[in-house]
């Protein structure tokens, strides 16, 4: 099937580059090999130009790195690029990387491409490295989303208020998006380019081990990077764990996560290949199909919509709604019947056992349920000394230990437990009138079930 127009952005209108040797393909938020939209559409033009396609990846390391990345993210990140690299080279297709910006590797490879084509990140250091190219590059410059189902700027041409006014604008247009991707042939192999890498990604514990970067947050057991265990995961919880999801998804204990949040994270599968898979799946009914579609694409592209049309998403004042932090400053001095510092809070050393539980599962194993997130970072705006450092400390701690952090499900989630996507609430201390949640919610589900769980991962990572 074609690419949908709508994916598709010229960012530099000339036309491409006569004696170029290659069409380009900046591999930068898709990391995979298949079901790439931006992939495909560099190897349709490379056969309509008679080229070969190569794809590069620039490695960000010591004091230029990904903010707030250490060896847990980059781990997980190596283990995905070795699977792309594979799959790549398997297609005949080049793949070259080297440790420098995803901008300055694009530059230079694009001075011998005759097109150069971009795939889609919405955070502010991605934006960055995309005026960049377009600035420096003189050749055709095209960009292909592939990270949502449906492109941003086509669900919503405004920042949402809430999941309840984009749901509607979603359902209405995601049917022609979640649609099967062709993996298209190269008509020429790029074999004989001898275009060098300064990294060997084949390696990845060994490129890792090279790296300056923060090493006291490292590499988990429980999840293994790359499109290959992304799709195995996929297909085992649609076998095993899909049926009932509806009903479960919010029970931690229960097992009913599809674990996927990493693997979007990384650009390592597509949320259309997932849907595509959730629609046809053999087993579950219709309240699972739609449970699953609600936050694969409403919630996770409502925080799309959020980092896209929110300049600072990382600010308090700028993420959090006028009114919650209106509310929240009026109650700044109450009491707070507990209170902790970060390294408390980092530690699990709290009164509250399932909180301290939650807390383990994020710091050892890089996830915690859904259900035990939202509780985690309303617990640490009670116990923090006002607002905004429980705003900074929540940003801190998500990013630095989930291997889904620092994404734009990480910003939204996060400016949720202050009042964004959110409406007020019975006023009550501390909180005002944004939303609280108490220890009540715990008996929802199995907490004690819930406790035994993450005990057992943990040991497992051990």
């Amino acid at each position: 099937m074609a690419i949908q127009g709508e994916r598709i952005r010229v960012l530099n209108d000339v036309e491409p580059y006569e004696d170029g040797a290659y069409v380009l393909y900046l591999l930068q938020q898709a990391n995979r090999a298949t079901f790439n939209p931006a992939l495909e559409f560099a190897i349709e033009e490379a056969n309509r130009l008679d080229l070969p396609v190569v794809a590069c990846f620039g490695l960000l390391d010591g004091a230029s790195g990904f903010p707030e990345a250490n060896a847990r993210h980059y781990a997980f990140l190596l283990q995905g690029l070795a699977d792309a690299k594979a799959g790549l080279e398997k297609r005949g297709i080049g793949f070259v990387m080297r440790k420098a910006s995803p901008a300055r590797v694009a530059i230079d490879l694009a001075k011998d491409a005759a097109l150069l084509v971009l795939d889609r990140g919405y955070l502010a250091i991605q934006k960055g490295w995309y005026a960049e190219i377009t600035k420096a590059v003189k050749t055709r410059i095209v960009q292909v989303e592939g990270d949502v189902v449906v492109p941003v700027e086509t669900a919503s041409k405004k920042h949402e208020y809430a999941a309840r006014t984009l749901r509607p604008k979603l359902n209405r247009l995601w049917d022609p998006f979640i649609a099967d991707l062709k993996p298209r042939k190269p008509k020429h192999a790029a074999g004989k380019l001898k275009l060098k890498s300064t990294i060997d990604v084949s390696d990845p514990e060994a490129v890792l081990a090279g790296m300056t970067l923060d090493r006291v947050v490292g590499p988990v057991k429980r999840f293994i990077g790359g499109e290959t265990q992304g799709r195995k995961r996929l297909k085992a919880f649609l076998k095993d764990g899909f049926a009932g999801y509806g009903a479960d998804r919010n029970m931690p204990e229960a097992a009913a996560a599809s674990h996927m949040s990493p693997y979007l994270h990384f650009g390592q599968i597509s949320p259309v290949e997932i849907a595509l898979a959730v629609r046809e799946a053999k087993i579950g009914d219709d309240d699972d199909r739609g449970a699953y579609l609600e936050e694969l694409i409403v919630r996770r592209e409502l925080a799309m919509n959020h980092v896209f049309y929110t300049e600072d998403y990382d600010s308090y004042v700028a993420a959090v709604p006028e009114w919650a932090r209106k509310t929240l400053a009026e109650h700044a001095k109450d009491e707070r019947p507990h209170a902790y510092s970060e390294d408390q809070l980092a530690a699990g050393e709290t009164h509250d056992r399932y909180w301290n539980a939650a807390m383990q599962e994020m710091r050892e194993t890089g996830y915690m349920h859904n259900q035990l997130r939202m509780y985690w970072g309303k617990k640490i705006l009670e116990w923090s000394p006002s607002p905004e450092e429980g705003f900074a400390r929540t940003l801190r701690l998500n990013n630095r230990y989930f291997l889904d952090g620092r994404d734009a499900n990480s910003f939204t989630n996060v400016a949720w437990v202050y009042g964004l996507h959110d409406r007020p609430w019975q006023k009550r201390k501390v909180f005002g009138t944004v939303r609280y949640q108490s220890e009540n919610s715990l008996k929802k589900f199995d907490a004690k079930a819930y406790v035994k769980a993450v005990e057992k991962l943990c040991a497992a990572e051990a």
